[in-house]
């Protein structure tokens, strides 16, 4: 029985799986196309729909802001009416302005006007001299609500705001997508390995069994051999095809996210596979860990978007506190100054030609406009509340995503060990074999023990590398090589 053993340990030796780059699971033949995390990732930030959506979400602020500006766009208007009875005219009014707002709470205002007829009222009759035309130009100014800012001031402030809190959405969104694509792209990176690994077994479990019966016909192993050559093979199969199982589906995952510049799905061919690179599981030092933490307060986008409401509503509570004036709008208008109805230019006088007007209001009791200053004051309470306690949650999302990529990657190293171990047990029983100590049963458990701690690796590669993603995602930042166009 001396040829099945050598045979055993010759191609175990050839064939078996260890740690390192050079390992036999992890070596790519030249047929196959590598598919790293950084194409993948540079292809979904690209052409995913999610993220394009995403970029909706600024045109949406830009439109807010726009929106907003219309409240200080100039301002056209022109009013005619006329009355004819019984051959008469009655009157014939025609007023043509031009409102220009301003920032400051001064809103210049030019006009011409012009009436006549036999009844018009005294307030609105222009001489003939002037051909019935009266050109005028003014200003309004509140002295009191209004003054230092106002519904559109306001308006203006908070769309502006708006911008960056829908910047904020988008990086959460792709930030998210981006998670959920390393978190499928690994576990298809450990469907994969992890099939070649069983696919690798299963081929082994064929030669051992075509060696066992040929053993059997010369008489050097007896029949049982056989049938437990077969029964090992036969596991080997079945899971191998729960491995392809899972590697089919884990692909068609990955593919959900791959899409083209005509914004159709494409499908990942047969021969593209993912790999690892060499030294990507070193461990992030404490240092970075600080960094992610300090970017973790500045830049995450839960703590951006409270922030921005913040300012917003410190926007509305001054508001609420200009409210609380009075109403004093004064108003001054210069008459055929400094252009007259004939076109000719003359000097401004204040003491002559003019209009002049203030209007003043107040609520008695104020209760409206103090429930709304309090309303607001109460928000800006809670809403600070809830930037403590989300500052809190985001910097222990941090640390428990570091703890768990620390402890993941100590075990891994523990499982690299474990794996070199059963590696000597299994030559040492083949050993034992060979010198008629051991049998082919202790030889199938020893593998199988070599297999799931080979499988268990694999796993936790692809653990350590969902946690890594996991980690940057807590923080609010990206670990690309890639720029979000």
């Amino acid at each position: 029985m001396k040829n099945l053993p050598l045979f055993i340990l010759l191609f175990v030796s050839l064939k078996g799986f260890t740690q390192g780059s050079t390992d036999s699971v992890l070596h790519l033949a030249d047929t196959l196309q590598p598919y790293s995390i950084e194409a993948f990732y540079a292809s979904v930030i690209q052409y995913h729909p999610i993220v394009k959506q995403s970029r909706l979400l600024s045109e949406t602020a830009r439109q807010e802001v726009r929106l907003a500006r219309g409240n200080f766009d100039p301002k056209l208007e022109s009013r005619f009416s006329n009355k004819t009875l019984n051959d008469k005219e009655y009157y014939s009014k025609w007023l043509t302005t031009l409102t220009i707002p301003t920032w400051f709470p001064i809103d210049p205002k030019l006009g011409l006007e012009k009436n006549d007829g036999s009844y018009l009222n005294n307030e609105n009759f222009i001489p003939a001299s002037d051909d019935y035309k009266q050109v005028f130009t003014g200003i309004s100014l509140p002295v009191g609500k209004g003054l230092f800012t106002d519904d559109r001031r306001a308006a203006l402030k908070q769309a502006q705001l708006f911008t960056q809190i829908a910047e904020a959405e988008q990086i959460k969104l792709i930030n998210k997508i981006l998670l959920d694509a390393a978190k499928d792209y690994w576990q298809w990176f450990y469907a994969f390995y992890n099939f070649r690994l069983l696919d690798q077994n299963t081929r082994l479990s064929i030669e051992i069994l075509d060696r066992v019966r040929l053993n059997v016909r010369l008489g050097e192993a007896s029949a049982i051999d056989t049938l437990q050559a077969k029964i090992t093979l036969q596991q080997r199969r079945i899971e191998r095809q729960e491995a392809w199982l899972d590697y089919t589906n884990a692909g068609i995952r990955v593919s959900n996210y791959l899409w083209n510049e005509q914004e159709q799905p494409i499908q990942l061919s047969d021969r593209t596979v993912p790999y690892l690179m060499e030294g990507a599981d070193a461990l992030l030092s404490i240092q970075t860990l600080e960094e992610l933490k300090t970017m973790a307060q500045e830049n995450h986008p839960e703590l951006k978007k409270i922030s921005a409401k913040l300012l917003q509503l410190d926007v509305e509570r001054k508001l609420a506190v200009e409210y609380l004036k009075p109403r004093v709008d004064l108003n001054y208008t210069f008459i055929n100054q400094p252009l007259t109805p004939s076109g000719d230019f003359r000097a401004f006088q204040f003491q002559q030609d003019y209009k002049f007007g203030f209007d003043f209001s107040v609520p008695v009791f104020l209760r409206k406009e103090r429930a709304k200053l309090s309303q607001t004051k109460l928000k800006i309470q809670s809403t600070e509340f809830e930037q403590a306690q989300t500052r809190r949650d985001v910097l222990n999302q941090v640390q428990q995503a570091y703890n768990q990529l620390a402890n993941t990657q100590l075990i891994m190293q523990q499982q690299i060990a474990m794996v070199e171990y059963y590696h000597r047990i299994l030559k040492a029983e083949l050993l034992n074999l060979e010198n008629g100590e051991s049998d082919l049963f202790k030889i199938n458990v020893q593998q199988e023990k070599l297999i799931q701690a080979q499988s268990k690796l694999l796993k936790l590669r692809s653990d350590y590398e969902k946690l890594k993603a996991t980690l940057y995602w807590a923080a609010g930042v990206r670990n690309l090589n890639v720029e979000v166009p």
